[in-house]
This record gives structure tokens, C-alpha cells and sequence, in this order.
């Protein structure tokens, strides 16, 4: 019976976050000494005083039973934040998080677009995830034919949206500029010799138009794809290693002479 008692205890103790389960899973001292958090699957559905863990800058609640996002409100300098598979309806507490650059809430119930215009004050965010078909994730709203085109029109520095990187009007301009650098660039040969008299100068320099790599959104997305192939590969590897064991332990067993007992 007592051994029950401390069970159900300490579930209980997972089903809210407290300042006991914070730096215990932390190690920290203060709250506000807590950068990283990752709450994964522990069952949570009240996000208790997590509030009071100002400096956080990357969070991972997904997989609980989330419902209320009030406590986040005070997260403003949150960059980071994962509440994919909960029980979410409601995004509106995120608003006052202006330093947040990614968003997952892939497995929720959003059911419209306007839950979304909450979040159209965030100038900083350029990654949101309202579908994950690697883990099936979803939410109502996503069944709109016009979900994508219209957030796209909602948030304009948006870089990727559902792990796909958006080619918008950004693109095109890139492309009309190229255009007419290599234009230019043409005309300054005649006969295939190169006219001395034209001081052609580049727009921009050579290297401008390069990819130029930042731990940005598209990097974070890609960097949560190469841990979802590499926690696939893990799991075939361990049934392999598994299924191998027992093949050569049954081989084994085969070529063992019989005894016989006079």
C-alpha cells in the first residue's frame, strides 16, 4: 500500500512543474539561472511557475498534456520553443514572447486561422510548424485549402513553415537581379572582345550572392530532421544487433554435439 502511495506521489509530481522539479532536472540553484529546458513525455499539464524562468532561451514541452500557455507569457526572451503533440487550442500568451525566432505546435487542436494572428506581433519569427508528417502531427486548421497561402500572407519574414523552406516574392527579386547583372555583364563584350571604354561595376560583390550560413531557423529545422533520421538509424541498428544475436545464438545451439546420458 505504501509503496502505491509513493507511486501515484510521484506521478503527481510530474503532472505540474514545480521549483523542486526544475532544478532538480536542472541542477540550478536560481530559477532565472535556467537557459534550457527539455520536458519531454512526463505527462505535464500544468506548467505551474515555469514563468519565473525568465532567462530561458529553448524549450521542449512537447509530448504532454498541455492545454493553458499562460505561464510562457513571461518568457521574453525565449527563442526556441517546441509544444508539438499536447491538447493546445489557444496561442495567444505567445505574443509577448518577442524574442521567439521557432515555434512547433504540430499535434494540437488549432482549429482556425485567426487563432494564428496572435502571433503576427512576433517580428522575430521566421519558423512555424503547425504539421509534422514524420511523427503523423497535425492540426484542424491545416485542413484549410488555403492554410498555407494565407499564413504566408500573414507573417512576411517567414523562412520555413511545416520543416519546408518558403520561396516567396524574396526569391523573385533575387532572380531579377541576377538577370540583370549577367545582362549587363554581356553587354560589355562586342565581337567577344571586351569594350575597354565601359567601366562596368557589379550592383554588388562577388560574393554576395553565396548562401551565407546563421543559426537561423532554416539551420534549427534542419538540424531537428538529422536527428529524426539519426534516431530512426539508432532504433533499425538495435534491432539488427538484436535480430544478429539471436541468429548466431541459435547457429550456436545447432552445432553443439548431442550427449547422451548411459
Amino acid at each position: 500500500m505504501d509503496s502505491k502511495r509513493e507511486k501515484d506521489h510521484g506521478d503527481a509530481e510530474f503532472e505540474k512543474i514545480t521549483a523542486v522539479l526544475l532544478k532538480s532536472r536542472t541542477g540550478e540553484f536560481d530559477l532565472e539561472s535556467i537557459l534550457f529546458l527539455k520536458f519531454r513525455g512526463l505527462g505535464i499539464h500544468d506548467l505551474g511557475c515555469i514563468g519565473e524562468c525568465t532567462s530561458l532561451e529553448r524549450l521542449d514541452l512537447s509530448g504532454n498534456n498541455i492545454t493553458n500557455l499562460a505561464p510562457l507569457a513571461s518568457l521574453r526572451i525565449l527563442v526556441v520553443l517546441n509544444v508539438s503533440a499536447n491538447r493546445i487550442s489557444n496561442l495567444e500568451p505567445l505574443s509577448s514572447c518577442d524574442s521567439l525566432q521557432s515555434l512547433n505546435v504540430a499535434g494540437n487542436v488549432i482549429s482556425s486561422i485567426e487563432t494564428l494572428q496572435c502571433l503576427q506581433s512576433l517580428r522575430k519569427l521566421e519558423s512555424i510548424r503547425l504539421k509534422d508528417n514524420t511523427y503523423n502531427y497535425t492540426n484542424p486548421v491545416c485542413r484549410n485549402s488555403l492554410y498555407r497561402t494565407i499564413l504566408l500572407e500573414m507573417f512576411a519574414n517567414i523562412k520555413v513553415l511545416d520543416g519546408e523552406r518558403v520561396v516567396g516574392r524574396g526569391s523573385d527579386l533575387y532572380q531579377l537581379c541576377k538577370d540583370i547583372d549577367d545582362t549587363i555583364k554581356a553587354g560589355t563584350y562586342k565581337n567577344g572582345q571586351l569594350s575597354e571604354h565601359l567601366d562596368y561595376k557589379p550592383w554588388v560583390e562577388d560574393n554576395y550572392w553565396e548562401i551565407k550560413r546563421s543559426n537561423n531557423a532554416i539551420v534549427e529545422e534542419a538540424y531537428k530532421q538529422f536527428n529524426d533520421v539519426l534516431h530512426e538509424c539508432r532504433l533499425l541498428n538495435s534491432r539488427a544487433t538484436h535480430m544478429i544475436s539471436q541468429t548466431e545464438r541459435s547457429m550456436s545451439l545447432k552445432k553443439q554435439p548431442k550427449q547422451y546420458t548411459v
